[in-house]
């Protein structure tokens, strides 16, 4: 009986620090990055979103671009409604305020994976580069997530 409870609260352990490790955050200078990922792919998809809350304990900055050896390019976009359409489109950067965060998600900011070399699996990392105006650079390791998670980013 005792062996079985300390059986079970060592796969209760064992689950919450496999999942505390997907998220990784990363810090340069005043920037902290959390909560970063993306999702997985289907073989021939060529585009994937990313997404991640970015906080400034600092001065205005600008994430400036981004870049990733899983895909041929990384653009920063914007989705917006004109008119009754939602819209994509590429921006030259991403404000992140003095003091304040930015938040890339669906249907909003996001990072743009273009040309992606091979299907990202759910479970492996994505190491993408971000490069700020002020701050400079830091790598993030993006946890892939499962297909089919809410917001799922269609193109």
């Amino acid at each position: 009986m005792k062996s079985n409870l300390l059986i079970a609260i060592f796969a209760v352990v064992g689950i919450t620090l496999g999942s505390a490790a997907q998220a990784q955050d990363a810090k340069v200078g005043s920037i902290k990055i959390e909560n970063a990922y993306t999702r997985a792919t289907v073989p021939g998809q060529q585009v994937a979103g990313g997404f991640m809350k970015i906080e400034n304990k600092g001065g205005a900055d600008q994430l400036v671009s981004a870049s990733s050896s899983v895909a041929g390019e990384v653009q920063l976009h914007e989705m917006a409604m004109e008119g009754n359409v939602m819209k994509m489109r590429q921006v030259k950067d991403i404000a992140v305020p003095a003091g304040g965060a930015v938040e890339l998600k669906p249907g909003g900011l996001h990072l743009m994976f273009m040309n992606i070399k091979a299907p990202l699996t759910a479970g492996e990392t994505v190491p993408v580069k971000l490069k700020f105006a002020k701050a400079g650079e830091v790598e993030v390791k993006m946890p892939v997530n499962a297909m089919g998670n809410p917001g799922a980013m269609k193109h």
